[in-house]
């Protein structure tokens, strides 16, 4: 334990202290054990090895013959003066620590709230999904995902509010609760995206009051739609970055011939959301991902190159093909992301997969 350290420096000194002349006095070199202690303990245990010391520093006293002198005061009051001090900070130091836990725990819930786990499996899909805020000990931020199933099939959407700090994690929860109210309407794609660009709209109006302002906030997003029994996707892309499909080993993007404004952004462009439609069928993984994933960098300044690195796990399963590309992108970045990156694989399985999929 780590309390033997401060204790086993009182032994060493106190037994050099009585070996040395007795001209040589070691015994204010003790003042370093309740400095060690604060180090790794609480106020507490501090507290307790400065008085242990003290105690000490006394009876190192009566051996030398020094008790009542101002020697031996100076030595006390120099560690009670540096108990005092290195304590208050362990103190400090524990409030903070019980504050940083309660905002892991806050940080936690709202990302249960705001960023739902995606079901492993919804209809003919298998879904994967991975999170990393860029803040640190942040567990949510701009971006956001969420799935919704519908009568036809299941609807998607991935977005990045470009709004800062809590104004952006808002922006995020008004549009995954317009999506998934607007999903439950049954309108169609277009309509639904029409939907989150009017609530977009208006929120961000009202949250920065001028016009102006809300052209500085938006949210790039794309929205998907997969039905059941046809092998297609329907994308409608309001300035994301494109979705890829892996197939085959081999990767495509999927570019929208005329992409749509970001949402938030549709008052100033009266945008036409024009749905383009792909291929998507059994054994296909489709990657939905945010900027933050390919504007990442590595320390020469390079950007993670996504198409390039996603075909080297191309024979993966959707789950394990995002635990391969969260740990690359980490690697690449060195451990830490200068932006939010959210990313979502979906594989479509055969019609007669069962609902648990295979082993």
């Amino acid at each position: 334990m780590l309390i033997t350290i401060p204790l086993g420096l009182i032994l060493v000194i106190t037994v050099a202290d009585i070996l040395a002349p007795t001209s040589v006095h070691l015994s204010p070199l003790l003042v370093a054990a309740p400095t060690i202690t604060a180090s790794f303990a609480g106020p507490r245990l501090t507290v307790a090895i400065g008085l242990l010391t003290a105690v000490d520093q006394v009876l190192l006293g009566v051996r030398n013959d020094i008790l009542g002198t101002r020697e031996l005061y100076m030595q006390i009051i120099a560690v009670a003066v540096v108990t005092a001090f290195v304590a208050g900070s362990s103190f400090l130091r524990n409030r903070q620590r019980q504050a940083l836990i309660q905002v892991r725990s806050v940080s936690e819930a709202a990302q249960q709230v705001l960023l739902r786990p995606l079901p492993e499996r919804i209809g003919p899909l298998r879904l994967s999904s991975v999170y990393l805020a860029a803040e640190q000990e942040a567990q949510i931020g701009g971006d956001l995902y969420g799935a919704a199933r519908v009568a036809c099939g299941t609807r998607l959407i991935i977005g990045d509010a470009r709004g800062k700090g809590l104004n952006s994690i808002s922006e995020a929860a008004l549009l995954l609760g317009a999506f998934r109210e607007a999903s439950r309407r049954h309108i169609s794609l277009p309509g639904l995206t029409a939907d989150l660009e009017e609530s977009v709209s208006s929120e961000l109006l009202q949250s920065t009051g001028t016009e102006h302002d809300a052209e500085e906030s938006f949210v790039t997003a794309a929205v998907l739609e997969i039905p059941d029994d046809s092998p297609v996707i329907s994308v409608i892309n309001c300035g994301h970055p494109p979705p890829m499909v892996l197939r085959d080993g081999q990767v495509t993007t999927l570019h929208a011939g005329r992409p749509a404004p970001p949402l938030g952004l549709g008052g100033l462009y009266e945008p036409e959301y024009d749905v383009e439609m792909f291929k998507f069928e059994a054994g296909d993984i489709l990657l939905l991902y945010t900027d933050g994933v390919i504007e990442a960098r590595d320390p020469a300044g390079t950007f993670y190159p996504l198409a390039e690195r996603i075909a080297r796990w191309a024979d993966d399963r959707s789950e394990t093909l995002l635990q391969h590309l969260h740990a690359d992108l980490l690697a690449h970045v060195g451990g830490h992301l200068g932006d939010d990156a959210a990313m979502i694989a979906i594989e479509r399985l055969d019609s007669d997969t069962p609902p648990n999929g295979p082993a």
